[in-house]
C-alpha cells in the first residue's frame, strides 16, 4: 500500500478534507470551534474522528544559574498560566520558588514563546487553562481585546503589544528559538517530541495526586486512561476527546496537559473516495491504532490506551471497504493492553521518585530523555534433532541516555506483540539481556521497556520481528471422480485433467495418473540448516452423499524437481508405488506404498538449503473396479520441516 500525507499543519488539514481534496486528515482540533468570531465549519460530507496519536503538550526552556543549565525546573498549573498570561515576569517570582525549593533562580525576565499561527498545541493548551485556570485566562484575553466570555479555547494566541511575548510558526519556530544560546530565560510550549529532539529539559508539571511528573510518553498514557470520547450521535462534540478527567487525573503518575490527535475519515463514497480507498486507509488506521502504537515513544508521543483504542475501531469498521471482522482487539498488537482488552498500564508504569512529591525536597537532577535499543538472536538449532525441539531465542536492550551523559539504572520489561514475557530484567551496565525457549513457531514481534530511574526518563524500543521455525504445513485439494468416462484431479485453485479411467488388461483395476500443482520452497534462514518436504493423503470420500470411500493407500507418486537455485543440493524423494485396489480401512502388507503414510517429496541438504526450489510429481491412482461412480475428495498434505 502506499499512502501520501504532508504535514501542514492541523487547519489545513482540517480545510483540505473539507474541499474534498484529501481523502484523509490529522489534525489536533475538531470542526465546529468558534475562534475569534470566525466558525470553523464542518465537510458536508459524513466523516468520522479517529483516535491516531497521543502525547504530552510539554514546555520546553532555557535557562542557566551560574553558566550550568537548570534541568529540573518544577511548575504547578496555576504558576505556568500566570507565566503565559503576563503574570509572572521573572524567574525569581516567589510562586516559581515554592514549587523549586531546591533551586535558587536568578532575577532573569521571563520570555514566554508562542505560536504565531494557528495550531493544535495552542488550543490545547488553551483548552486547559481555560477549563482548569478560568479565571486568569479570561482576564488576559480581556486584555488582549477578545471578546468573548468565557474565552475558552483558541488555535491563534492572543498576544498583547508590549507584554514581552515572542511569537514564531510552527513548533520548530517556538523550539528553535528557545534552543538558542541567546535565549536564556525564554519557555515555550510544544509536542514533547520537539523538546526530546533538541535535548532541551522540559517543566514537570504538578498533577492532581501531588507529584510534579514529565510528559514522558508513559506518564502522557497513564493520563489517557481518564479520556473520554463523546459517543452522544446528538452532540455537537461527537466522537470527540472529553479531557477534563485527564486534567484531574489523581494517578500521580499522569501528566495532566495530554491529549490526543484525530485521523479524519470519510464514512460514504463520495468526493472521488472509493471501496478500495477505504479498504487502504482502514488497513492503515488498524495499523496506526495498533501496531503503530509500539513505536510512539520512540518518536516523542504516547501510545494510546485501551479506552481510547476501542471507539477508534469501532470507526474503523464503519468506513467503505472494510470488512468489519477483520478489525479487532484480539490482533490489534498494541502495547498498552493484552489481547482480551485488559489494560497494561496501570500495572505496569513505574511511580514517580518520592522526591518529585510536592513539598520542602526536589530532585537535584531533571529527568533525562534515554533510548533503547533492541536487539535478538533465534538458536543456535541442532539440524538433526527433532523438529519439536525449544528454540532458543536471545534478546538484548542496551539503554542509553540522550544526552549521552550517566548510566542508567532500572530494568527493562521484555514483550512479544505488546504483551509482556518473562519478569522484568534489571540493567547492568546499561543492557539487560533474556534468553528463553517459551516462543512457539511463528513471527514474534519483540519490543523492549525501559523503567525505573527517576534520573532519566522511560522509553521504549523499536519493534524487531524474529521468526522461530517449526514445521510448515499447506494443503491441496484433490478431488477425483469415478464415472463411466474421464476422471478429473482438482488441486486447490487449478484443475488438473487426467485422461479417461482405463481398466487395465486383466481387469482388475480401474487407473489414472496426473501431475499435481508444484510446490515451492523458499529458505532463507540463519543458519542453513537444510529442509526436508513430505506429502500425505486422507482417503477419498465421495461427495455424492453416498458414503463410499477410496483408501489412500491406492495412491501413490513419482516426484521431480523442476528448479532450484545454483547453491542448492535439492534431490527428489523416492517413487511410492500405489497399493492396488486395497477396499477401504485395509493397510498394504508392502509398508512402502501408498501415500495414506508420509512420504518424501524432496530435500534439500544442510548448507546448502537456502534458496527457492520447486517441485511436483506424478500422481497415481490405482482403485477397485468395485468403487461406486461419483465423485471423490482427498486432501494431500504437504509439510515442509
Amino acid at each position: 500500500m502506499q499512502v501520501n500525507y504532508t504535514g501542514t499543519g492541523s487547519s489545513n488539514g482540517r480545510n483540505q478534507f473539507r474541499n474534498g481534496t484529501v481523502d484523509f486528515a490529522v489534525s489536533d482540533v475538531p470542526y465546529g470551534l468558534t475562534d475569534e468570531g470566525v466558525v470553523d465549519p464542518p465537510p458536508p460530507r459524513p466523516f468520522s474522528y479517529l483516535p491516531l496519536a497521543g502525547g504530552g503538550t510539554s514546555f520546553m526552556y532555557n535557562l542557566t544559574v551560574g553558566g550550568r543549565r537548570v534541568t529540573n525546573l518544577r511548575l504547578s498549573g496555576d504558576t505556568i498560566t500566570k507565566i503565559f498570561t503576563g503574570v509572572i515576569t521573572n524567574w525569581s517570582d516567589p510562586a516559581i520558588h515554592a514549587d523549586n525549593p531546591g533551586l535558587v533562580l536568578p532575577s532573569r525576565t521571563i520570555v514566554p514563546v508562542v505560536r504565531s499561527d494557528v495550531s493544535g498545541t495552542t488550543f490545547q493548551l488553551t483548552s486547559w487553562m481555560s477549563k482548569q485556570h478560568p479565571s486568569l485566562w479570561n482576564a488576559y484575553c480581556a486584555r488582549a481585546g477578545l471578546l468573548a466570555d468565557p474565552c475558552g479555547a483558541v488555535q491563534a494566541y492572543p498576544v498583547i503589544p508590549g507584554s514581552g511575548f515572542s511569537a514564531f510558526p510552527g513548533s520548530l519556530g517556538v523550539t528553535g528559538y528557545v534552543a538558542q544560546s541567546s535565549s536564556d530565560g525564554a519557555i515555550t510550549y510544544a509536542e514533547y517530541s520537539y523538546a526530546v529532539s533538541t535535548g532541551f529539559p522540559v517543566v514537570k508539571l504538578l498533577n492532581s495526586a501531588g507529584y510534579y511528573v514529565a510528559p514522558t510518553a508513559t506518564n502522557a498514557a497513564i493520563a489517557l486512561l481518564a479520556a473520554r470520547v463523546d459517543s452522544d450521535p446528538a452532540s455537537p462534540t461527537y466522537l470527540t476527546q472529553l479531557l477534563d478527567g485527564v486534567y484531574t487525573s489523581p494517578d500521580p503518575r499522569a501528566y495532566p496537559l495530554s491529549s490526543y490527535s484525530y485521523l479524519i475519515a470519510p464514512t460514504s463514497l463520495s468526493l472521488g473516495f472509493t471501496t478500495d480507498k477505504g479498504q487502504t486507509l482502514g488497513a492503515f488506521a488498524y495499523y496506526a491504532l495498533c501496531r503503530g502504537q509500539q513505536i510512539a515513544p520512540i518518536l516523542g508521543y504516547a501510545p494510546l490506551p485501551v479506552n481510547l483504542v476501542r471507539p477508534g475501531l469501532e470507526q474503523i469498521r464503519r468506513l467503505p471497504g472494510v470488512d468489519p471482522s477483520t478489525i479487532t482487539i484480539a490482533g490489534c498488537a498494541n502495547p498498552t493492553f493484552s489481547p482480551d482488552g485488559t489494560d497494561l498500564l496501570a500495572s505496569t508504569a513505574p511511580l514517580p521518585a518520592p522526591c518529585d512529591r510536592l513539598g520542602p525536597v526536589q530532585c537535584p537532577a531533571g529527568t533525562q530523555p534515554t533510548v533503547t535499543a533492541l536487539s535478538a538472536s533465534v538458536g543456535p538449532v541442532d539440524p538433526s534433532g527433532p523438529p519439536t525441539q525449544p528454540t532458543l531465542v536471545t534478546a538484548t536492550a542496551t539503554v542509553t541516555p540522550a544526552s549521552g551523559t550517566g548510566t542508567p539504572t532500572g530494568s527493562v520489561q521484555f514483550l512479544d506483540g505488546g504483551v509482556a514475557f518473562g519478569s522484568p530484567v534489571t540493567l547492568a551496565d546499561g543492557a539487560a539481556t533474556l534468553t528463553t525457549t517459551g516462543f512457539g513457531p511463528g513471527t514474534h514481534l519483540l519490543s523492549a521497556v525501559y523503567s525505573g530511574d527517576p534520573a532519566f526518563e522511560s522509553s521504549t524500543s523499536e519493534t524487531v520481528p524474529i521468526r522461530v521455525e517449526g514445521p510448515a504445513t499447506a494443503q491441496e485439494t484433490v478431488t477425483t471422480t469415478v464415472p463411466a468416462g474421464a476422471l478429473l484431479l482438482t488441486v486447490r485453485g487449478t484443475d488438473v485433467t487426467l485422461p479417461d479411467l482405463q481398466l487395465t488388461a486383466d481387469n482388475t483395476l480401474l487407473t489414472t495418473s496426473g501431475a499435481m500443482n508444484p510446490v515451492t520452497v523458499i529458505d532463507t534462514r540463519a543458519g542453513d540448516p537444510g529442509w526436508s518436504v513430505s506429502g500425505q493423503v486422507s482417503d477419498f470420500t465421495a461427495t455424492t452423499g453416498s458414503g463410499a470411500t477410496i483408501n489412500g493407500f491406492d495412491l501413490g507418486w513419482t516426484p521431480s524437481i523442476i528448479s532450484h537455485a545454483a547453491t542448492q543440493t535439492v534431490t527428489a524423494g523416492s517413487t511410492v508405488a500405489p497399493a492396488p485396489g486395497l477396499a477401504p480401512g485395509v493397510v498394504p502388507t508392502d509398508p512402502t506404498q501408498g501415500l495414506k503414510t508420509a512420504r518424501t517429496l524432496a530435500t534439500a541438504t544442510a548448507g546448502a538449503g537456502i534458496g527457492t526450489a520447486e517441485m511436483t510429481a506424478v500422481l497415481a491412482l490405482a482403485a477397485p473396479t468395485s468403487t461406486p461412480a461419483g465423485q471423490y475428495t482427498a486432501a494431500l498434505t504437504l509439510t515442509a520441516i
